[in-house]
């Protein structure tokens, strides 16, 4: 880590699931660390004890840190985060830096990126891919959006949390990416849902048929994460919920819609997750959806 780097002050703003992994492996490559209080947080003890600083707003975050690193559920969240009365805008330093690690919306982030640049900042959206595993192992997935220079100036900070970072392209190519790849992970995951679902009542062995997806057209990362459910009931393979899942379907078809794109498939997927949600299943993991499926619970 370079002088300039060392001195960088980090902020983090989201220490859920994923953001706690973030946190623990910034900290751990010997950025200072800061976090907005919240308490959705995961237990912040151990960042405290090695010396992390909590604030109570936005605005109060934003006046200590150089750089804000964002990792809360959606645009909505983000939008609240940054531009509330106490909120991140308020507090802005000059030249300060955002990074969205959030799933959004793209015109959402086109939107914030004007505000944080209006506020003086600057702005990457680089949302994420992978699970809490990898979060915490500082192995994640970034799909960057955002200047080159100021991807390349931020890369050393990303790479302490990231084991894959691609440059997506201008501001809003990060979060279309990050849509992009969710659609098919959950649309592939929710096929594969059904399958087995419908595998189940046709009395098919759950370990002879991920067998032959195995070893066929059904081979992949969705068969693997869902694997452990679908032989043992286990739903450690893939733990994302159906709230989750569904929220990111529905940004994809807003972007669909804002890009005047196909979505007839995107539509279907959404029915079965809005169903299984409406259903009080909200919190449910999507491996159990296949569950839900065979019970007609959904």
């Amino acid at each position: 880590m370079s002088d300039t780097q060392s001195k960088q002050r980090v902020g983090m703003i989201g220490i859920g699931l994923m953001g706690h992994g973030i946190a623990t492996n910034v900290q751990r490559a010997g950025w200072p660390l800061a976090f907005l209080e919240h308490p959705g947080n995961q237990p912040v003890a151990a960042l405290l004890e090695n010396g992390a600083q909590a604030f109570a707003t936005g605005a109060e975050l934003a006046r200590h840190a150089d750089v804000i690193i964002l990792c809360v559920t959606g645009s909505p969240q983000v939008e609240e985060v940054l531009l509330r009365e106490d909120g991140v805008l308020q507090g802005l330093r000059p030249g300060s830096v955002i990074i969205d690690c959030s799933t959004a919306i793209p015109s959402s982030t086109l939107r914030i990126a004007e505000a944080v640049a209006e506020a003086g900042g600057r702005f990457l959206d680089a949302p994420m891919t992978r699970t809490p595993k990898e979060a915490a192992e500082g192995r994640l997935n970034l799909l960057v959006g955002g200047d080159a220079e100021l991807f390349a100036a931020q890369r050393p900070l990303l790479e302490s949390f990231a084991e894959n970072i691609t440059h997506a392209g201008p501001v809003g190519a990060g979060h279309q990416l990050k849509l992009l790849h969710n659609f098919v992970s959950v649309g592939f995951s929710t096929v594969l849902a059904e399958a087995a679902a419908c595998a189940e009542r046709g009395g098919i062995d759950p370990h002879v048929f991920v067998d032959v997806l195995a070893k066929g057209g059904g081979a992949g990362t969705v068969l693997e994460r869902l694997r452990p459910y679908i032989q043992e009931r286990d739903t450690s393979g893939f733990r994302f919920s159906i709230a989750n899942a569904h929220k990111d379907l529905g940004y994809y078809l807003a972007m669909a819609g804002d890009l005047g794109a196909a979505k007839v498939a995107a539509a279907g997927i959404d029915e079965v997750l809005g169903q299984a949600e409406a259903a009080g299943h909200a919190q449910a993991t999507l491996p159990e959806l296949i569950g839900l499926l065979g019970s007609h619970d959904a």
